[in-house]
């Protein structure tokens, strides 16, 4: 059929669709990122400083928030802000158990528990149906542990924070927004961060707004949230040798925020690539006639920014995964294994089909690759390959 011969032709020319291409990315932006580089190798000013100071300042603005705190990673923009909030041993944190382990591990770090809440199916986020249902459940001593909640804005879409929000005020809960897949995603016309207490972001260079090495950010509103966080950051001191607090040491270095900063200025445009990107795989996608097999994933907020794209797959997920390998086409599964199913949290008690939508998630979904660099023609011979698998 002329459709195969199509089809063999493009696989001679050797094809190759990577998850995420930032070399594509650092050519386009090398000319200001080296000057930077260099600079800070001439000043020998490496931690904190004036880098950061300004990454911060950019950062709270670009989020809508009135403070933000450069940190040295996501993980530890969660961490210290479960800190801030003066979360520790015995309490409870209800959360999503489909999400990075950082979430859960961050939770457990501060000798609290996690308390997971199902997702919702077109989202992939914690369901405030679901939350109300647990909240309800809790025991008057169960309650009075509760101090935060964490909703997970997944793969660059947030969760639905109205709802979170009010159930977490009629409950004394601080609201922790993770973030980290999220800068620029909106709810509401919200910037993600933006909305509850603390909003966590990484800048692991994966992500949409990504260092050259580990970083972080974490927004808020309140000036004395910051101002103990600021101590935190640096073993709970307002002064070298002179600690109120027992923090750690969660500073971010001024040439992973001299990058960040100079990437920020691309961001909006480089999530209107990605958002292209995920309208063109829609039509591509549509046209193929994989409806009944592929269920594309859901805008259903205001602004969606495809940290990721994820599909869920009918059947055959993990033997689609290996031919599109096969192919030269990188696509990741996030994730096989939903944590309150990791062994490290088998003491929670929690057991297999507790949470089924999370753990159909974990089942049959697949990332899709949709960087901003990356051209119709590799999408094509995406779409392509799904067809060719499921034929």
């Amino acid at each position: 059929m002329p459709e195969d011969r199509e089809v063999q032709e493009r696989d001679e020319t050797g094809m190759a669709v990577p998850l995420l291409d930032l070399k594509q990315q650092y050519q386009a932006i090398k000319k200001e990122i080296k000057p930077i580089l260099e600079e800070i190798c001439e000043e020998q000013y490496f931690i904190l400083g004036p880098h950061v100071s300004r990454l911060e300042k950019m950062i709270a603005e670009y989020c809508h928030t009135g403070f933000a705190l450069g940190v040295s990673s996501g993980t530890d923009a969660l961490l210290l802000s479960l800190m801030t909030a003066g979360v520790g041993t015995g309490d409870l944190v209800l959360t999503t158990p489909y999400t990075f382990f950082a979430t859960a591990g961050s939770i457990v770090r501060c000798g609290a528990r996690p308390l997971f809440i199902d997702i919702e199916p077109a989202t992939f986020n914690l369901d405030p149906e679901a939350l109300s249902v647990v909240l309800d459940g809790l025991s008057r001593s169960e309650l009075e542990k509760a101090k935060a909640v964490i909703p997970v804005h997944l793969y660059g879409q947030c969760a639905e924070m109205d709802p979170i929000c009010e159930l977490a005020r009629a409950n004394n809960l601080i609201v922790i927004e993770d973030a980290a897949q999220a800068i620029g995603a909106e709810y509401k016309g919200r910037r993600a961060g933006s909305m509850g207490d603390m909003g966590c972001f990484s800048f692991f260079p994966s992500k949409n707004l990504g260092a050259f090495g580990d970083g972080g950010m974490v927004t808020m509103h309140d000036e004395a949230v910051f101002a103990k966080m600021q101590m935190l950051r640096v073993h709970g001191g307002r002064t070298k040798y002179h600690h109120d607090l027992v923090g750690g040491n969660f500073r971010l270095d001024a040439i992973q925020a001299a990058v960040v900063a100079v990437k920020l200025k691309y961001l909006d445009k480089w999530t209107s690539m990605r958002r292209e990107n995920a309208a063109r795989y829609r039509k591509f996608f549509r046209d193929a006639g994989l409806e009944e097999i592929v269920t594309l994933p859901e805008e259903k907020q205001t602004r969606h920014i495809y940290n990721q794209f994820v599909i869920s797959v009918k059947y055959k997920r993990d033997e689609l995964k290996q031919y599109l390998l096969e192919h030269n086409i990188g696509v990741e599964v996030y994730y096989p294994v939903p944590l309150h199913l990791q062994p490290c949290f088998a003491d929670l008690g929690y057991r297999p089909g507790d949470f089924p939508v999370a753990e159909n998630a974990a089942r049959s979904t697949l990332a899709l690759p949709v960087y901003p660099e990356l051209s119709g023609e590799q999408q094509a011979y995406v779409v392509e390959r799904i067809k060719e698998f499921y034929a």
